[in-house]
């Protein structure tokens, strides 16, 4: 699989085609968190084509660069190059008898975490921020409804996945979407942090947030609390495990 660093849109939506593609032959957990990431993509490209942004060119730009964050890590682990430990814990999970689940989990941490707030500071360097922050928090409403979406998708795949909702007051369970519905709002702050600082004081603040970005994914693939931990591995047995199969009935 070649993938090179995309200019456009069509172009990360044509390397996730080939990540899935991948993915599927190799029967890979990878390519549920690319299946994920390419409706959203996709649903971004619609409603920068129905004109839904304040600047729609700047949007496409913001969509190309947010992508090639985490493309340029697969990328990376594929070609054995050191990438953040965000991306590293996430594509080495991929191997691992995890839940559907927290593949996708360990992935939308790593990108909305990690990637999401680089992405915005670094297309907004000499510009003012603030003008981005519309269409930011529109981003954010989208990836928000989608996560809704695919969750409701999960439970066809993941027949027991309910449990996790009834485990809905544990805490390590709470502090987990809690992170999730948070980093997304997070993700601003972080932006017009690494915007407003110079190029050395950016690679160091961007090393602590990878830190606590790992932490948060350590938290998902191997929970401190026994019974979420027993709960995800019950979850596992009753799951679909032909990847195949899994993104098919995920887009139905």
């Amino acid at each position: 699989m070649v993938f090179k660093e995309s200019k456009t849109i069509d172009e990360v939506l044509a390397s996730l085609d080939l990540i899935i593609e991948k993915s599927v032959k190799e029967n890979n957990t990878l390519g549920i968190f690319a299946y994920l990431y390419r409706r959203t993509t996709y649903e971004i490209k619609i409603q920068i084509e129905k004109g839904a942004f304040q600047d729609n060119q700047r949007m496409h730009d913001f969509d190309v660069s947010f992508a090639n964050l985490y493309l340029d890590a697969l990328r990376g682990y594929m070609e054995d190059r050191p990438i953040c430990k965000s991306w590293k814990i996430s594509f080495e999970a991929g191997g691992k008898n995890l839940t559907i689940m927290q593949h996708l989990l360990m992935g939308m941490n790593a990108h909305i975490n990690y990637d999401l707030g680089i992405a915005a500071s670094n297309i907004m360097k000499g510009k003012h921020m603030h003008d981005l922050e519309k269409d930011f928090r529109k981003v954010n409403a989208i990836l928000a409804t989608l996560i809704d979406e695919m969750q409701d998708r999960i439970g066809r795949v993941s027949y027991l996945m309910f449990i996790i909702d009834w485990l809905g007051g544990h805490k390590d369970e709470r502090i987990i979407n809690m992170k999730m519905i948070q980093a997304r709002h997070h993700s601003w702050e972080v932006a017009n942090e690494l915007w407003q600082m110079e190029e050395e004081e950016v690679h160091k603040r961007k090393m602590q947030i990878d830190a606590h970005v790992r932490n948060t994914s350590e938290m998902i693939e191997n929970p401190r609390s026994k019974l979420l931990k027993y709960s995800w591995k019950v979850i596992r047995i009753f799951e679909h495990r032909n990847i195949s199969k899994i993104i098919s009935i995920l887009e139905r």
